[in-house]
């Protein structure tokens, strides 16, 4: 046997034993519902993990998912549903059957071809299981709606509902944005929400189209926010200057020395 299968045998093995009937009382008390905010906060982690490029932290991350996997598949067996060995065979059926330039005899010469075949392959198999009846089947409601919007309307692009390039998606953004402020002016609270939102669609729909990921983007932005605002507190009290009496200009002129210090730090990596 290989090192990755007892490594993977003995990681089903610890989870049997957790929960056997001699095992962990908490692990023993997990259900379905109970593991889905672990599940959302591996994800995240290894997320970090990679944007930290720590190899060892990333390698730790991706034990913990894969924990969140085996959990569930144990949940599932004891049910008589699936196991395991199901998942992975599962993909790696899938993967084959999805890949027949590379396993049968089609051809796929670059990336666009294999992409085509993906999703006509994709249509076959939903249309056997009965599905298939939209071609926004398959987006996951429970995505972070920035990463959902723009997978929504990479799909409807697929019919040709999309715009020819970037610049009328950007377009849309500008009407959006004008219908925003008029939403303001009235003080319809419901109407506003309704602006809002289209407007965070049309930008999602924008960097869809720059090849950008939209939860990517603003998740970095975040990033910059919480370094850029922890040199102001650091420059407040440094200055002695007691957190919520800085004036306005105070916290200007170290927001923007920020700006500056990350991008000097930046060009240098």
């Amino acid at each position: 046997m290989s090192r990755s299968g007892e490594s993977i045998d003995a990681l089903l093995s610890i989870m049997a034993r957790l929960r056997g009937p001699d095992g962990c009382p908490w692990d023993r008390e997990q259900t379905m519902r109970t593991l889905r905010p672990y599940l959302l906060e591996e994800t995240y982690e290894v997320l970090e993990a990679m944007e930290s490029g720590d190899a060892r932290e990333h390698c730790e991350e991706l034990g913990d998912l894969l924990l969140q996997i085996v959990f569930q598949s144990r949940l599932a067996g004891e049910a008589g549903q699936f196991e395991f060995a199901d998942v992975a065979d599962a993909i790696a059926r899938k993967l084959v059957r999805r890949h027949p330039h590379v396993f049968g005899t089609a051809e796929a010469r670059d990336a666009e071809a294999v992409m085509r075949q993906w999703v006509a392959l994709k249509k076959e198999e939903k249309a056997e299981r009965g599905g298939g009846k939209s071609v926004l089947e398959g987006v996951p409601r429970e995505l972070p709606a920035l990463a959902r919007a723009e997978r929504l309307t990479e799909k409807a692009s697929r019919i040709g509902f999309d715009w020819p390039d970037a610049a009328g998606a950007r377009a849309k953004v500008d009407e959006e944005l004008a219908e925003l402020d008029e939403a303001i002016r009235g003080g319809d609270t419901q109407r506003v929400e309704e602006e809002l939102g289209d407007v965070l669609f049309a930008l999602a729909n924008v960097a869809r189209k720059l090849s950008l990921p939209p939860e990517e983007a603003l998740r970095n932005a975040v990033g910059r926010f919480v370094a850029r605002f922890e040199h102001v507190e650091r420059g407040l009290d440094r200055q002695g200057i007691p957190h919520g009496r800085a004036t306005p200009e105070e916290m200007d002129r170290l927001w923007e020395e920020a700006k500056q210090l990350l991008t000097r730090d930046r060009n240098t990596e």
